[in-house]
């Protein structure tokens, strides 16, 4: 009779832990992950996240949720560090989760994606703009933001086409973002321009003054940065207290509240990459309402978000699976409504119908100011 005991015993474990780590969360709940820098000083990207993805999980559950279940959103913090954010992926891949939201940070996306495809989990990221993320050729990578050689080329034709100008100075922080943009930015650059400065900062630096002196000695007319809104504020700021007045050009990652708040007036000037205004997307007003109405003010990747996490949803509704190749081929198939316009994957999971624009801080604001 022992060995019988030993033997119900074991089989007991072993149903519970295959129960406990059923893909997409068991019976009766779907789990979906959401990852990004929930702390630290890009945190408000992090809120973007979370909001955009609760909007969207509350909008299904109104609607009697996804295949009938309760959807369960795990949140993680990777910080904005690539060993963290490996960690995450492996803590939310053993937890089951049907799907990811995420990461935000290119540098963070791209080693967890492998990962999350190992695991056989699909991967939509509301941000990862690093050409690299989808063309590594991996079947569950999709993002719903444009490419960085997209905004690289617009930001490079506005700066020689419209602005005029051909002395650029160029800063990157060291982080997969932010050399990539740079590069692409470098690329795209005309023969008659000259960069006069190519140089980088530490991501998480606060003094900058002395990079900042080294560019005032070559005479630029714009400075090119590749990097998150928290240096572009202190650069834009230390930039003026020296006397550096060059225009400053930035991509995606300086679009935030924050850079202004960090600046003050000497952010006025600053230009950015950024995808249109969803204030004139017609499909974006039920958005921007409700989100206004239960967050406030949404933050520049809080539709994002909500786009990302509504496309996995419908997926796996439509589909009445969370098996993570099934969710891939539905999302390939078919193209989607958003209040962002249209979306339509292509074969490596970027968005077909991504554009981006030219903004400006004015007065103390962001504001869209090429079609």
């Amino acid at each position: 009779m022992r060995w019988l005991m030993i033997f119900l015993v074991s089989l007991s474990a072993a149903v519970l832990l295959i129960s406990g780590c059923s893909k997409g969360g068991g019976k009766n709940v779907i789990k979906i992950g959401v990852a990004g820098p929930m702390t630290g000083d890009q945190s408000r990207y992090g809120v973007d996240f979370k909001n955009g993805v609760g909007m969207a999980v509350d909008e299904w559950m109104a609607k009697g949720g996804v295949m009938g279940k309760k959807v369960e959103v795990l949140l993680e913090d990777d910080q904005h560090d690539p060993k963290q954010a490996v960690s995450v992926a492996d803590k939310l891949t053993n937890e089951g989760i049907a799907g990811l939201i995420g990461h935000f940070n290119s540098s963070c996306s791209i080693p967890a994606s492998k990962i999350y495809m190992d695991g056989d989990i699909l991967m939509i990221s509301p941000s990862t703009t690093e050409p690299q993320f989808t063309d590594q050729g991996y079947w569950n990578t999709f993002r719903v933001c444009g490419r960085d050689d997209q905004q690289g080329k617009v930001a490079a034709d506005f700066v020689t086409g419209v602005l005029k100008k051909t002395q650029i100075a160029v800063i990157n922080d060291r982080t997969t973002y932010g050399q990539g943009i740079t590069d692409e930015f470098k690329k795209n650059l005309p023969q008659q321009s000259k960069v006069v400065y190519d140089g980088s900062i530490i991501q998480g630096d606060k003094d900058f003054k002395s990079v900042l002196a080294s560019i005032k000695n070559t005479n630029p007319e714009v400075i090119y940065f590749g990097g998150m809104y928290p240096e572009a504020g202190l650069l834009v700021k230390q930039a003026h207290e020296i006397g550096l007045n060059a225009i400053f050009v930035g991509g995606d990652g300086a679009m935030d509240r924050k850079l202004i708040d960090i600046a003050g007036d000497d952010a006025n000037g600053f230009y950015v990459t950024f995808t249109p205004d969803p204030s004139s997307i017609p499909g974006a007003k039920g958005f921007l309402a409700g989100y206004r109405a239960k967050y406030g003010e949404p933050g520049p990747y809080s539709i994002y978000a909500y786009v990302a996490a509504d496309i996995m949803l419908q997926a796996i509704n439509d589909t009445k699976s969370t098996d993570g190749k099934v969710l891939a081929g539905y999302l390939h198939k078919n193209t989607f409504d958003t209040p962002l316009g249209k979306i339509k994957f292509s074969k490596n999971g970027d968005n077909e119908n991504a554009r981006y624009v030219m903004w400006e801080v004015e007065n103390g604001k962001f504001v869209q100011v090429t079609r």
